[in-house]
This record gives C-alpha cells, structure tokens and sequence, in this order.
C-alpha cells in the first residue's frame, strides 16, 4: 500500500468512497451523495493554500481510502486547529488503510504548525472510527447528544483531540 498527495485523477475513487459512507454509514450526516464536480471542489478548497494534506491510499493501482484535514472553524484564532477526516472503501477495512492515512495527515499537519487536531465523528456506535483515534492518541473531548437524524434514528457526535505539539508548553 501507498499513501500520497491525492491528485485529481483519484477524485472519481474518493467520491464513490465517500459515497458509500454516505448511503450506508452514520460517520457522515450527510444524506445525499455529493456529485464528482462537488468533491472536486472540496478537494481544490481544502488543498489551495498548502497547509491542509489531502492523502489518498493505493493498493494494486486502486485508491482504497482517503483521509485530509481541514480548518477546524474560519474564525482566526483558530488557526492553529485543524480537523481530520478519513473514509476507507468498504473491501479494505480493518486492514491498516485507515491508520496508515491518519499518520501520514497527523505527520504533515504537525510539520506545517498545527498544534491541535480535532476528529469530529458521527455516531457514538462507530467504533471503528472512535477506535482508530483512540489508538492514534486521540482524547475524548465530548459527546453531543442526538444532534444528527440518519436512517430513522437521532446519532451522537463524538469529539476527540490530539495535541500536535512535541512537549511544547
């Protein structure tokens, strides 16, 4: 497996990634799909100033998941916040894809400054996802409480936190 920069060519891959999450999973409350010209577009907003990695995973020739992060919230003062995203195809779960992205986003946010990194995750039942950040060091941070109405039921949002600092004080 490769992790590197996603490039335009593997955007057709992430979208139908994400699709499916979008369909069948709570980790994202959104309902619909977005369109190929919409993640293109996120991808383009999220990648334009350098400072947000953008990472896709590639075995056999094959985009199996992609992870990025993002600005936490536009306000200034959080600046030195981002938050992490990551979706693995459905064939290449519990397989390491997931973690393997995670480092590669956690390492260059690190090297462009970033000092804290927040996970925001849909559903207090996604273990997987709550289990790969607490692995990778991520905190609980908090919970909120059915915030989020998917598939016929209220969800939580679990928030979680890893400090990005090397023993700075």
């Amino acid at each position: 497996m490769e992790v590197r920069a996603c490039v335009t060519a593997d955007l057709p891959a992430v979208q139908a990634i994400y699709a499916h999450h979008v369909l069948h999973g709570t980790g994202t409350f959104e309902e619909v799909p977005p369109t190929l010209a919409e993640m293109t577009a996120r991808h383009e907003h999220i990648v334009a100033d350098g400072r947000f990695p953008f990472l896709v995973a590639i075995d056999g020739g094959r985009v199996i998941g992609y992870a990025y992060a993002t600005e936490f919230r536009a306000r200034s003062a959080y600046r030195h916040t981002c938050e992490s995203s990551v979706y693995i195809a459905p064939d290449a779960l519990r397989r390491g894809v997931g973690h393997a992205l995670m480092h590669a986003v956690i390492d260059q946010c690190r090297a462009h400054g970033f000092r804290e990194m927040l996970a925001v995750i849909g559903d207090s039942q996604n273990h997987a996802s709550i289990g790969l950040h607490n692995a990778l060091g991520f905190a609980h941070a908090g919970t909120f409480h059915d915030v989020g109405y998917k598939f016929g039921r209220w969800l939580d949002v679990v928030l979680m936190q890893l400090s990005l600092r090397s023993g700075e004080a």
